[in-house]
């Protein structure tokens, strides 16, 4: 079952132009789904649609199995999100931030202690959140969003402006969260090395048009098939001389060997062709099985 769904989404600026153009978003239960793309692919304006902080101009949006139009406020509850910076007030300790709202959704005040301990802001006690450090205050929001115990948590960008040690602490909050308490979490970034590892599915768009959905695995591997080979070697002139007639593009760029795609029982061939002619073999494999350079080469550098 997809816990989200949206079909033929399509958006206008008010200027004419296009933000999104038959997005279909499909995301698993229990999945934490990727939405990635470069600055102004489209992806917040996806989210603030999902969560009808845009109306909407075209196509359907359904969450819990549910029609959004026709069950807003029902699904709503069951929803809980971060868009773009923390709404925090400042004057006020993590406690009293979460006290206003403890009221607004009607849960109970024990309902705050565990929400600080799950985010690990228990200790703060009667610090004001002025003086928080950035990855604190991205917690507190957090901690905000789960307060009404919702299946479904939307965060924009959650590690933006964070240091490494405070995207760290993100992400295993977020892999606990699902693991834990298995909520489905749906993660906009551009921060790829993050994303990978956090995340089951992933969906790519730029400029406003869905490139690849699907789970990271099945992203990765794709990539690789169709991905070229790299080669270093002890000697890669001579290696490139041995390879010459099973091999004739093969060329060296950066100070490797690049290859065409092949299967892995050709590349097991040639590894062995070279150790058999003296030639180490230092490494071996398909370039561009990274995140980031799929990403970069699916929206064009």
């Amino acid at each position: 079952m997809h816990c989200l769904e949206t079909t033929h989404l399509f958006h206008r600026y008010s200027n004419g132009d296009i933000a999104l153009e038959d997005i279909n978003l499909q995301v698993p239960e229990g999945a934490i789904y990727g939405l990635l793309g470069p600055n102004g692919a489209g992806k917040t304006t996806t989210l603030r649609l999902v969560l009808g902080l845009l109306r909407k101009q075209q196509g359907v949006i359904s969450i819990f199995g549910k029609p959004f139009d026709t069950h807003r406020v029902e699904i709503l509850r069951g929803v809980g999100s971060l868009i773009e910076s923390p709404s925090l007030y400042d004057h006020l300790t993590a406690t009293e931030n979460l006290a206003l709202l403890q009221k607004i959704y009607r849960v109970t005040k024990t309902r705050i202690g565990e929400v600080l301990a799950l985010v690990g802001l228990a200790d703060t006690g009667g610090k004001k959140v002025s003086q928080f450090s950035l990855g604190m205050k991205q917690r507190l929001s957090i901690a905000i969003a789960m307060l009404h115990r919702p299946a479904l948590l939307i965060l924009d960008e959650p590690t933006n402006g964070l240091d490494p040690h405070g995207m760290v602490e993100i992400r295993d909050l977020l892999m606990k969260l699902n693991r834990e308490d298995g909520i489905t979490i749906v993660i906009s970034s551009h921060l790829l090395s993050e994303i990978a590892r956090l995340v089951t599915h992933v969906g790519i768009v730029c400029k406003g048009r869905m490139l690849f959905q699907g789970t990271l695995g099945v992203l990765l591997q794709q990539r690789r098939q169709a991905g070229a080979v790299g080669l270093c070697t002890s000697d890669d002139e001579r290696a490139l001389r041995i390879l010459s007639a099973d091999v004739p593009d093969a060329h060296i760029v950066d100070g490797k060997i690049v290859m065409p795609a092949m299967s892995n029982e050709r590349i097991a061939s040639i590894n062995r062709r070279l150790v058999g002619e003296g030639v180490g073999v230092h490494a071996l494999g398909a370039l561009g099985g990274d995140l980031e350079a799929i990403f970069m080469d699916m929206v064009g550098g």
